[in-house]
């Protein structure tokens, strides 16, 4: 019960937070040049080891700024060992840059790290709409 009573905590204050995420539409959410990609949605049945692994992928000027793991069921020294892997690779990288990357399941992590693989994968490929929406708008 304290487990349930600590996530929604942690959960309310990162929606606290990053409230242009909390609010209305969570598959993306945007402020000045950055846009923020919630996976939770689009990845609802890409599952880890012991559940969903959701994200936050920030995009500012084009470029991949961060991805942050949002709460999740995994064992956390596994998990963590897949994220310091993994999101450096794509941190820094154009969208598109992204897209092109082929990354590797971590060793001893397999289950989330290709969770967390699909997860982004999907979250650039909504990046990528919304992108050239953006581009062909701007064109008329």
């Amino acid at each position: 019960m304290k487990l349930k009573v600590l996530i929604a905590c942690a959960l309310a204050l990162t929606l606290a937070v990053a409230p242009t995420v909390a609010k209305g539409k969570k598959s993306h959410a945007k402020t000045s040049n950055t846009q923020v990609i919630y996976t939770g949605d689009l990845g609802k049945k890409i599952y880890g080891y012991n559940g969903t692994t959701p994200l936050n992928i920030h995009i500012k000027d084009g470029r991949i700024e961060r991805i942050e793991a949002l709460p999740n069921k995994e064992t956390p020294q596994y998990f963590k060992r897949a994220t310091t892997k993994i999101f450096p690779q794509y941190e820094g990288k154009t969208i598109e840059e992204a897209r092109k990357l082929h990354v590797d399941a971590v060793t001893g992590a397999t289950y989330s790290s290709e969770a967390i693989i699909k997860n982004i994968k999907l979250g650039l490929e909504q990046a990528a709409s919304s992108s050239s929406k953006g581009k062909k708008g701007k064109k008329k």
